[in-house]
């Protein structure tokens, strides 16, 4: 759960320096709504994988799998608020947000590999 809030934290930094430095012509307004809804979906996939890992990890898997259904079917409902409400350009708030997707879901896994290859 540390790295993801540290890799978020620098996110964070990156996404204000770009604003400050007026390099934000690729970042949406709303990008930041993006990062703190994938900061809360990080904590929590991270509490159910912390349930799914107790009792010896017999229903590590199952956990798991919920947690890949559950944030696919929440960022859906994320992107499908903020379309029907209207945005300004949605194109660059679905890019921005698969972006941030593809990005957490690498980490992940490389999280994920990194504890199973040492078990």
């Amino acid at each position: 759960m540390l790295r993801t809030f540290i890799a978020t934290l620098l996110l964070g930094i990156v996404f204000f320096l770009a604003r400050y430095f007026h390099a934000d012509s690729i970042l949406h307004p709303y990008i930041w709504y993006i990062l703190a809804f994938f900061a809360g979906l990080s904590f929590f996939q991270h509490q159910l994988m912390e349930v799914g890992l107790r009792n010896r990890r017999e229903k590590f898997v199952t956990f798991y799998m919920a947690t890949i259904a559950g944030r696919i079917v929440l960022s859906l409902i994320f992107i499908g608020v903020f379309l029907y409400r209207g945005l300004t350009d949605s194109f660059l708030f679905v890019t921005n947000f698969f972006a941030l997707y593809l990005f957490y879901t690498c980490f992940e896994i490389y999280g994920l590999y990194r504890n199973l290859r040492r078990d």
